[in-house]
């Protein structure tokens, strides 16, 4: 891929309106760190594979279909480049956005994927950025690529020394002055909580060595589409995952509007979904307690990636971004301030359609959205 020239430096210090303590959210954006070739990728799909590889080759499925996606004034990056990141925190804290919650993968038994852009920002201490970290506990599968009965890395959970390897592993982030706390404790995430074997030996596994290692303890956050799951009440907090959320609400339409999707989705999909429903249809199910924090979906295309077997929400737009994020912020606003989370899903997942960096369409609109709506409001006209 050929790379745009980086701008140069503008107003992308603090945000305008002053300390990101004023604001009306704690925002945190999901990282993917899959924007650099790694040998595991290079044997599965072919040499220098990376994020870019499924974005750049998409085509549009039906007419009307915006793809492919184009990167704007950041380019087809790499992620071992630090100049990337520094940018990228740049305009992530232009828009009011707290800091960077980083996929991390551990498969168990001391393996990881895609460590390395991570790795070189907590050991570089840049950019100085502030940052978390989201377990994808997950196998990798071919499912994504048409062969879903092939597994390409198998998530294990081999037990407790296991466990206290991993947390050693990510002990360095956890003592990083930069890392995201809420009452002291460090922020960590677990993808699918209701996978881990025992959610409650886990949890508190972890708590007693974060505690050992004078942390204070850990602030541990559950992501879920289902919030009635046992697993939940191990964790501090819960947050709800798009878009599996709003999927998952659909089961309570009616069996006309089901059946008819699922005819298309046989008959060549993808699945189309108007963006204005998924944002009416927000947090419908999101207990209103302190420890229920609103995720936010930027966008939903994942046909780079699944093809005709993906979903589709159409129609997204800046003014629709505000608006879902002005509910999120909302639901927080009488929360304690540290506790007034809300995750952006995503930064920069292209394959999936879920980013805020600029591209080609909306230029950094979708940064302004996002500013416009955490700034303080003043006054009832605001």
């Amino acid at each position: 891929m050929n790379e745009t020239a980086l701008p140069g430096p503008a107003d992308e210090g603090q945000p305008f309106w002053g300390e990101l303590g004023d604001l009306n959210a704690r925002l945190l954006a999901f990282y993917l760190p899959q924007f650099h070739p790694i040998p595991e990728n290079d044997a599965w799909w072919g040499e220098g594979f990376t994020e870019w590889t499924n974005v750049a080759k998409a085509k549009p499925l039906y007419p009307g279909h915006q793809q492919p996606r184009v990167p704007g004034e950041l380019g087809y990056y790499d992620l071992r480049d630090p100049a990337i990141r520094e940018r990228q925190a740049d305009l992530a804290r232009s828009a009011g956005i707290e800091g960077f919650c980083y996929w991390h993968y551990w498969f168990g038994r001391g393996r990881r994927l895609l460590e390395r852009p991570f790795q070189d920002v907590v050991e570089s201490g840049r950019p100085d950025f502030p940052f978390c970290l989201a377990w994808a506990n997950d196998s990798w599968t071919g499912v994504w690529h048409g062969a879903p009965g092939q597994m390409l890395m198998e998530q294990t959970y081999p037990g407790r020394d296991d466990e206290a390897a991993h947390f050693e592993t990510v002990l360095p982030a956890f003592r990083d002055e930069r890392h995201v706390r809420v009452e002291g404790r460090p922020v960590f995430l677990v993808y699918r909580p209701a996978e881990l074997p025992d959610a409650e030996a886990f949890t508190a596994h972890w708590r007693q060595l974060a505690t050992s290692a004078g942390l204070g303890g850990l602030y541990l956050i559950a992501m879920s589409y289902d919030m009635a799951h046992p697993s939940l009440r191990q964790f501090d907090a819960v947050t709800n995952f798009g878009p599996a959320d709003y999927l998952f609400s659909l089961r309570t339409q009616p069996l006309r509007r089901r059946i008819a999707r699922r005819l298309w989705g046989a008959l060549g999909g993808p699945l189309r979904f108007d963006f204005h429903d998924v944002v009416e249809q927000a947090f419908g199910t999101l207990p209103r307690e302190k420890r229920f924090l609103p995720g936010v979906l930027t966008g939903w295309d994942n046909t780079p990636r699944a093809g005709r077997r993906g979903h589709v929400f159409e129609g997204f737009s800046p003014a629709l971004l505000r608006r879902y994020l002005g509910k999120a912020t909302d639901l927080v606003a009488a929360y304690p301030p540290q506790h007034r989370i809300v995750f952006l899903k995503a930064w920069n997942e292209w394959a999936e359609g879920n980013y805020l960096e600029p591209d080609a369409t909306f230029g950094r609109t979708l940064l302004d959205a996002v500013a416009a709506e955490v700034a303080p409001r003043r006054g009832a006209g605001a």
